[in-house]
This record gives structure tokens, sequence and C-alpha cells, in this order.
């Protein structure tokens, strides 16, 4: 069995059953709370998490005992190929766990998963700011570079749709 950095043995990363989804659902719920971002809440974040993985193009990764580490694939079929895309919507270590390779065995866990199930590209997001992340992805091949290896740098652009009456209102009106 391979190590992690610090000589611990490396954790067993296994595709989330059933019973695994309301201990997902707590920890994307840490998360987001840990980022100060919003969050429905465990429960309905193990609801919607029942409904995705039931449809079949959501995939949850678990390592650990607590699971002490997730990564969510979400599967798309591709435009530019007939195989699909994975988007690797949320990989999280707890805290107390960072820096001893965890994140690394789950983000080589998820690639390999997307393979399996047929990817052939993989996409994700992370923030400027998140260096920890930035170096994990970057070190797995990962890059954020158009025509590489000199290109422009690629953005992500997110937004909500909720509650918002869309384009049309911003433009004036003629007279």
């Amino acid at each position: 069995m391979a190590a992690m950095q610090g000589g611990a043995p490396e954790p067993v990363v296994r595709l989330a059953g059933a019973d695994d989804l309301a201990p997902v659902g707590r920890l994307l719920d840490d998360f987001n709370r840990e980022y100060d971002e919003p969050t429905p809440g465990p429960e309905r974040l193990t609801a919607r998490l029942r409904e995705l993985v039931s449809a079949g193009d959501t995939a949850v990764l678990v390592a650990g005992a607590g699971p002490d580490g997730l990564a969510v694939l979400r599967f798309r079929p591709s435009l530019w190929s007939s195989a699909l895309e994975c988007y690797l919507a949320e990989l999280y270590v707890v805290p107390a766990l960072r820096g001893r390779g965890l994140g690394r065995v789950l983000l080589d866990a998820a690639i390999a998963l997307a393979r399996e199930r047929g990817a052939d590209y993989m996409d994700l997001g992370t923030s400027e700011d998140d260096v920890a992340a930035r170096a994990l992805y970057e070190s797995a091949g990962f890059t954020n570079l158009e025509r590489l290896p000199d290109g422009p740098v690629m953005y992500v652009y997110e937004r909500s749709l909720e509650d918002d009456p869309g384009p049309s209102s911003a433009s004036s009106s003629r007279s």
C-alpha cells in the first residue's frame, strides 16, 4: 500500500453509496460555511445528492473513515467528441487533514473514474487565492492557459439566474 505524505497509509477512495450521502451532505455544508458561501443546509444537500446520483450523471467519491474528503463529478455529453466530459464540481478535504496527500488521492481517483465512465475531458474551477488547490490541479496536468504553453489565462464566469428579470431589464429604453 502506498503511503501518503507523513508516512500514513494511503486512504481507500471509493464510490459513495446511499449510506454515504448524508455525511457527504454535511461535508459539503461545512465546505461552503468554511468559505462563507451560501448553503441550503446538509439535509437539502443530501436530498439533492440522492436525486443527482440516482439520475446517473453525478458520481461522488469519498475517502477516509469520516469520510474525510470527497469529490463530486458531473458528467455531460461532449460537443467536440462522441465521449463524455466531466466537471469536477467539488473536491474537499477536512481542514485537519489537508497537506497530507488526501486531495491528490481523491483527484487521481476522480480522473480515473471519469476515464472509466468514458470522459475524454475534465474541467473544474477554483479561486485565484486558493493557492494549494491550484498547485494540486496544475501538478495533475490541469491548466488555465489557452493554446499552451504561453497562451492567455482562461477565466470561469458564473452568475445566479434566480430572482433576476434577465438582460432585457438592463437595456435602456428608446424615446
